[in-house]
């Protein structure tokens, strides 16, 4: 029997996280959160599923009414993702059970704002509208002025750092029903982050992901080694699987949380908890209402079948949905390939090779990749 971390409950719409709670499974939706009819239907799919709590993103005005509309038409329990526009609390709120929020977001709207004043700001909203909150870190998005801090290639420290400031300036206000993630795409990583954060606040829930996980098998296999590793120390309290999937299969990430957990607690377990850095990784996002041209997860499929002949070779490849997280998120990969509404967005090891169409961009992709195994990596 596995002994859980001793963290407060957290109230979100008519489920609790945290205090022994059974850990919820949760999922967010892929389509544009405006095309109402697409994303009711993801929805649905996602509460067939058992998703015990559902996250929608919004960036904008029309975003924010469409998800109002959406509240209209399902019980389920909703979180809202704002996104860089923080403001959007105040016309959510009434209508959503739950705030994530990114603290690396936030820094870039209202940018001469004190972030502690943003934070309130969410905070008061929460309460006055009985909402729960998310303090959703993630390695690719850390506040600059944070990361500036530290070495370029320490993602952990300003990830753990950004989430205790955020929790001691929330517990500090009065609000504590809320939880935390520190996410990032490399599984020894994220494990090593929820560690160190939950040495010191034992006592807050943690949503556990690994983020960009990619395409089935590979990121099911990513998730599982960090949740077996997590789970099995007590440390989650509500998870969610980030896969890249077509629109109509996004329930499977609802199914492999679930047997995930099944597995951790039938004791059938990985003797392997490291992810083999060895070979070919792809890193692909879990795509939201912010892609803006649903072909990137037709490529990123593409993409590992075009590359699969670079198996054994340890070569890092990222592809990324939006113009938000892309250009940061790629920035670590050998290749990094982020996708805009006509042309996709070409880094090799962080500098700049092109924008090209999604009919090229695969031709050109091979050539890079062939060029850096050929130099012997």
């Amino acid at each position: 029997m596995i002994q859980r971390n001793p963290t407060r409950p957290v109230k979100i719409g008519n489920i609790t996280i945290g205090q022994g709670h059974p850990i919820a499974v949760q999922s967010m939706c892929a389509t544009p959160t405006t095309d109402i009819n697409a994303t009711l239907g993801q929805l649905r799919s996602l509460e067939k599923a058992g998703a015990d709590i559902i996250r929608i993103a919004a960036d904008n005005k029309k975003d924010a009414a469409a998800l109002i509309q959406l509240r209209d038409e399902t019980d389920a329990v909703l979180s809202v993702d704002l996104q860089e526009n923080y403001r959007l609390a105040e016309v959510l709120a009434p209508h959503v059970d739950k705030i994530r929020y990114n603290p690396g977001h936030l820094y870039h709207h209202e940018r001469k704002k004190p972030w502690k004043e943003k934070v309130a700001y969410l905070a008061d909203i929460a309460v006055k509208h009985d909402c729960a909150m998310r303090v959703g870190v993630n390695a690719g998005s850390v506040d600059p002025d944070k990361a500036a801090r530290y070495a370029d290639d320490d993602s952990i420290i300003p990830m753990v750092e950004s989430a205790l400031e955020h929790s001691d300036w929330l517990d500090h206000l009065g609000y504590t029903r809320y939880c935390v993630s520190l996410k990032d795409s490399d599984p020894a990583k994220t494990v090593d982050a929820y560690l160190r954060f939950a040495e010191v606040r034992p006592d807050i829930p943690l949503h556990l992901g690994v983020t960009e996980a990619g395409i089935p098998p590979m990121g099911v296999e990513k998730t599982r080694i960090a949740f077996e590793q997590l789970i099995g120390k007590g440390i989650g309290d509500t998870i969610r699987v980030s896969l890249t999937l077509p629109y109509e299969r996004k329930y499977e990430e609802i199914e492999a949380g679930r047997g995930i957990l099944d597995d951790i607690n039938a004791g059938r377990v990985r003797t392997v908890v490291h992810f083999n850095a060895d070979r070919l990784n792809l890193i692909s996002c879990p795509s939201c209402s912010r892609v803006e041209n649903e072909a990137f997860i037709d490529l990123a499929h593409k993409v590992q079948e075009r590359t699969s002949w670079a198996e054994q070779h340890a070569v890092t490849i990222a592809v990324m949905g939006c113009r938000v997280n892309g250009p940061g998120e790629t920035d670590d990969a050998d290749l990094g390939l982020w996708c805009g509404p006509n042309y996709v967005n070409l880094k090799r090891q962080g500098e700049k090779v092109g924008a090209f169409k999604y009919d090229e961009i695969l031709d050109r992709l091979d050539q890079e990749l062939k060029q850096l195994v050929s130099n012997g990596q």
